[in-house]
């Protein structure tokens, strides 16, 4: 395999951005997979499920930061659809700190309430989301889903632990 071909396998999330019809969604879920996947697998313990998140959190991170300038040479833009990398970063922020020892059901509301909250911020980029995509390389393409990230976040924990 060729290094462009590796560095493209990254920043399109093992390809889930190259899905058609809203890429930056397809994306969005498999951070919420790799969530449900291991609170299902570690029996809901949260600090495992926080573990596995904040580690999918950061290594995302560090590959849409590391390949930023790769992807605007290979896609001829700052952000292409196609590069999910930076929605695997901002959606496992989103999900990190759930309470998962209820049970299946509280995984499958906060997954859902993190996933749609995470889409939302992501299109709307409330301040200062919206400014974070003027910084250059692949710091402009993170940043606006890592504030998205955390507005989800914020909301997800309120729901989930005073409305559901």
């Amino acid at each position: 395999m060729t290094s462009k071909f590796c560095g493209k396998l990254l920043v399109t999330g093992f390809g889930t951005g190259y899905l058609p019809v809203a890429p930056g969604t397809w994306g969005s879920l498999v951070p919420v997979g790799a969530f449900l996947l291991t609170a299902w697998l570690a029996d809901g313990q949260p600090a495992t499920v926080g573990a596995v998140m904040s580690g999918l959190a950061v290594v995302s991170s560090v590959i849409c930061v590391g390949l930023g300038r790769f992807t605007e040479d290979v896609f001829g833009r700052k952000d292409p659809g196609a590069c999910v990398i930076d929605e695997w970063a901002g959606q496992s922020i989103a999900l990190v700190a759930l309470p998962t020892g209820d049970g299946a059901t509280t995984w499958l509301i906060g997954a859902a309430v993190g996933f749609v909250a995470f889409r939302v911020f992501d299109i709307l980029k409330p301040p200062p989301a919206r400014q974070m995509e003027k910084l250059p390389g692949g710091w402009g393409v993170l940043l606006d889903d890592v504030f998205a990230g955390a507005y989800a976040l914020v909301v997800t924990q309120l729901f989930v632990r005073f409305i559901w």
